[in-house]
This record gives structure tokens, C-alpha cells and sequence, in this order.
């Protein structure tokens, strides 16, 4: 009888350790914060092995400390007491060694610290202290306190926590590794986004916005090679700045960078003053004066408007870029040039090829390598940047203090259309800059061309229907007035019907006799004149 008694008791042992093992198991592997499942799994030991009081630490390695990470059975200032060092103690001598620790009574182990204070004196406690280890790595320590009893195999106390010490740092290395790759992809992520910022960006052009971000890049490829570049783009979008960009950060840096406006200069001194010109070579030529090409050697030369130049020139301009010599105006000497161009144009090259006003020969040599900017209306995101730039600027320059732009003023700008683009913001800001009186930039120091009905208080005073019913009646009574009254033929005029015309005539009750009588006056008079 007692043989049974002591399997049926060994069986509900086996029983119970599985349905414990099986809980924290679910606990483990539900949950992606080690730290919030402590209290449930402790709770949990308790409820199966009887547990008096239970803690897990977890060690640092950099400090060399074993602190609690989570308890049963005391307080948070018991907890807050549970601090070691490596060896110190069984916790530190369970971390130190990864050897498990049995203490029959703690009250007879003087290597027992009782460091948090909770045991009491009049009890016999046993402790067991295991290691959460994984390999031969020891991350911490899983402990409990039982009150001492005969019928308790310490033993079998140990082989379960063991498992749950293996479960626990199983958990811990998963949890460690997750983190690792976590910190991993946020500081990729930081030193793409670091990359991103440090990327190609001319100093003197302003805009962070993808379009913009395609034109650095643009930049930063031509810039150090010798390629010819036509860039391209709606009047006041930054041509010349950008062909600042290409030289200022090229190897001709510190040599010349000279700019010709090809639509400034007249046609009579154009070829002048690309190639020079000897003494003499026409009326007023009073000395040899060396050209734009010349001037520009060893560095670049920026043709702003390339689009105006005369077929003559054209062709100049054309051997130029195939056999970088010049020849003086008047002059029979041939001059070696090393210039690099960059050529601007706010027109459709192709359309003045098929017109032809342009060299599509000259046009292959010129496109080399393109470069597009876009209108400010497709590149909206650089708006509010653009206009705090010019406004710091123009403050400046006018030693005024202008903190800020309006709510109202942003809305204003960023509606826009902009057809000026970048130049017509920046006249904008500096005529706001010089109105402002507060130190800010409101709605109505914009042009009356940003302002809109609700901020002008210049609402419609019709809805559409009635815009329109206007419309149709003024064309009726024009066509009435031409036709003189008759209303036929007003309305072949028109376009209508005779019986939608007489709708439209009763509708605006419009009296067609009145331009009978008026035109048959008016026909009396001349006559009598």
C-alpha cells in the first residue's frame, strides 16, 4: 500500500513539473520583453512547487554586478537591496562558478548574505540558487526559498529549476540576438540617413527636395570630369548656379569662370567678345583685346541663353567645341583654348532645330551630358526653405529683424504657381522683408498676384450658375445688337436654334424691338448726315 502511495505521489510530481514546464514555456515564447514575464513566471513556480520567495538575476559584465531583474515574495525595497559583485555570495559565486548551489538552512551557511533582509529567524529555510546559462556562458541566477521539510527532495528541486534556469537563458540569448539585430538595422539606418545628408550638395544652391536631390547627383558625376553640359530649365530656376556648382567643384576650381549672357549682347559685338578681336579689325578697334575663350582658359566658360546666338556664331561656336582654337576677329592666328563649357537655355533646342534657328550639329556638342532643373512648382517641399533663406538674406542686407513667416503667408506661398520660379521668390521675400514692421512676414506683404480671394477679401460675388447665366445673356444681346433685333439671325450666330433662342430671349426677358428701334435711329441719322 505504501508503494502505490509513494508512485501515485511520484506521478503527481511528473505531472505537476510538466504542467509548469508547459506554462512557462507558453510564457517564454509569448512574450518579446523578458522583463514582463519574471512576475508571471515566479508566480507560476510558487503556485506548482510550493515556493516561498523566488528572485532571477540577471549580471552585467561590463560592471561586474548581479542585480534582481524580478522577485516573488518581497518588496521593491527589498529588490532594490539585491545587488552583487562577481563571487560574492552564492548569487556570485552561482554566476562565477555556473555551478548550481543547494543551502539545506541558511541560517547555518554563513556564505548566505540575506542581503535583502527577508528571511526570518524563526524559520528554517533551504535555498537553491541555479544558473541561467547558455553553454558556458552564464547570464544570471534563478533562486527560490522553501521552508525546510523532510518530505522535500532538494535534489529533484534543483533538476527542475535547471531546466527552467536553461528555458529562461534560451529566452535571454533569443531576446539578446533580436536586440542585436535591432541595434544593428538602426545604426545602418543612421548611417544611410548620414550618408544621405553628407551626399553631393552644391553650398550655393538651396533645396532638399527629391527633384533637387536628382540634379546634386547630377553635379556631383559631371563635375570632376571635362564633359561638356547643357543645362536646361525655365527662366529663374538656377541655371547659373548650377554651372557655378559644376566649376567651383571641379579641377578647374581655381581658374577662371567666366559667364556671357549670349541675349545681352547685340549682334554686331557678340563674336567680339567670345573671340577677341585685333587692332584694327573694324571702327573703334583701337587695341587687340583678348575674348570671353581666352579669358576662360585653364577654366569654364558659362553661356547663359545659348538659344540667342546668330547662325554665324553658331558656327564659330561649333569649331570652338571640336577644335578648342579660336581666331581674333580680323585676325589670321590660330589659339589653342583649354576650356571647359557649360552652356544654359531656358527654350526647347529641339523646336529651334526644326525651325531652324538652331545647328543640330552644335546642339550634339552642347548636350553632352544634360542637365534638367525643375520649375519651383515641381519642387514644393523647397519652398518654405527658399523663403526663410531670402528673408535671412534681405533682412540682413537691410539690417532688419525678421523672426518669422505667418501661418497665413506659408499657405499663400505654398499655393502658388510660381511661373517666376526661385527669381520671383526671391523678389517676393525681399519686397516682404522691407514691409514687414514686426519683425514678421504676413499675408498682405505678399504681391497682390500670391493673394487669393480670402485673403484679399475679394470673394465672387456670384456662384458659378449666375457667372455663367451673365455670360449667355451678354453674348445674346451682342448678337441681337448685330443682328438688329432679329432674332434668327441672331441666333445662326450663335449657333442655336430659333426656338432655344427665343427661350433664352424670354428667360433674360430681353426686349428685341429696343435693338430694332436703336439701330433703325441710329441707320436714320447716318442717313440724314
Amino acid at each position: 500500500m505504501a508503494v502505490m502511495d509513494i508512485s501515485s505521489q511520484h506521478y503527481r510530481r511528473k505531472i505537476q513539473e510538466l504542467t509548469l514546464l508547459f506554462e512557462i514555456s507558453q510564457l517564454l515564447d509569448g512574450n518579446p520583453d523578458i522583463k514582463t514575464v519574471i512576475q508571471p513566471l515566479l508566480e507560476s513556480l510558487a503556485e506548482n512547487m510550493g515556493m516561498h520567495r523566488g528572485t532571477i538575476t540577471l549580471a552585467n559584465r561590463t560592471t561586474q554586478e548581479i542585480t534582481i531583474q524580478g522577485a516573488f515574495g518581497m518588496t521593491d525595497e527589498e529588490i532594490s537591496k539585491g545587488t552583487y559583485h562577481l563571487g560574492e555570495g552564492i548569487t556570485g559565486r552561482v554566476v562565477a562558478s555556473g555551478e548550481p548551489v543547494i543551502v539545506p538552512d541558511i541560517s547555518k551557511d554563513k556564505s548566505f548574505l540575506n542581503r535583502t533582509g527577508t528571511r526570518e529567524d524563526d524559520k528554517i529555510v533551504s535555498f537553491i540558487c541555479v544558473p541561467i546559462k547558455v553553454g558556458s556562458e552564464t547570464l544570471g541566477t534563478l533562486s527560490v526559498d522553501r521552508l525546510f521539510a523532510d518530505n522535500i527532495s532538494l535534489d529533484e528541486d534543483v533538476r527542475l529549476l535547471s531546466i527552467i534556469g536553461s528555458m529562461i537563458a534560451q529566452a535571454l540569448k533569443l531576446r539578446q540576438q533580436l536586440e542585436e539585430e535591432k541595434t544593428a538595422l538602426v545604426e545602418e539606418k543612421e548611417r544611410l540617413q548620414k550618408q544621405l545628408q553628407e551626399r553631393f550638395q552644391p553650398s550655393n544652391i538651396i533645396g532638399s527636395s527629391q527633384a533637387m536631390q536628382e540634379v546634386y547627383d547630377l553635379i556631383g558625376q559631371v563635375s570632376r570630369s571635362e564633359a561638356t553640359v547643357l543645362v536646361r530649365g525655365q527662366s529663374g530656376t538656377g541655371k547659373e548656379l548650377v554651372a557655378h556648382a559644376i566649376h567651383y567643384n571641379s579641377f578647374r576650381a581655381d581658374k577662371p569662370f567666366i559667364k556671357v549672357n549670349c541675349a545681352a549682347l547685340p549682334e554686331s559685338i557678340i563674336e567680339s567678345e567670345l573671340f577677341g578681336h585685333e587692332k584694327g579689325a573694324f571702327t573703334g578697334a583701337m587695341a587687340t583685346r583678348k575674348g570671353r575663350f581666352e579669358l576662360a582658359d585653364g577654366g569654364t566658360i558659362f553661356l547663359d541663353e545659348i538659344g540667342e546666338l546668330t547662325p554665324m556664331t553658331q558656327v564659330k561656336l561649333l569649331r570652338v567645341l571640336q577644335e578648342r582654337e579660336i581666331e581674333r576677329v580680323g585676325g589670321v592666328e590660330t589659339i589653342k583654348v583649354n576650356v571647359r563649357v557649360v552652356a544654359a537655355t531656358n527654350r526647347s533646342l529641339e523646336e529651334e532645330i526644326q525651325k531652324g534657328n538652331f545647328r543640330e550639329d552644335l546642339f550634339y556638342r552642347l548636350n553632352v551630358f544634360p542637365i534638367h532643373i525643375p520649375p519651383l512648382k515641381e519642387r514644393k517641399s523647397d519652398i518654405i526653405q527658399l523663403a526663410d533663406h531670402f528673408v535671412e538674406k534681405y533682412a540682413e542686407r537691410n539690417h532688419k529683424t525678421v523672426k518669422r513667416i505667418s501661418s497665413p503667408a506659408i499657405d499663400l506661398l505654398m499655393s502658388y504657381h510660381w511661373p517666376g520660379n526661385v527669381r520671383e521668390l526671391e523678389n517676393c521675400m525681399e519686397r516682404s522683408v522691407l514691409l514687414s514692421s514686426d519683425q514678421v512676414i504676413h499675408s498682405y506683404h505678399l504681391p497682390p498676384s500670391l493673394q487669393s480671394a480670402e485673403s484679399s477679401g475679394t470673394r465672387s460675388a456670384s456662384t458659378l450658375q449666375e457667372a455663367l447665366d451673365q455670360l449667355e445673356e451678354e453674348m445674346i444681346r451682342e448678337a441681337l445688337k448685330t443682328a438688329r433685333g432679329n432674332r434668327a439671325k441672331a441666333a445662326r450666330e450663335l449657333g442655336l436654334t430659333e426656338r432655344i433662342m427665343g427661350l433664352r430671349v424670354d428667360k433674360f426677358k430681353i426686349d428685341c424691338t429696343h435693338y430694332k428701334t436703336k439701330m433703325s435711329g441710329t441707320q436714320t441719322s447716318n442717313t440724314e448726315m
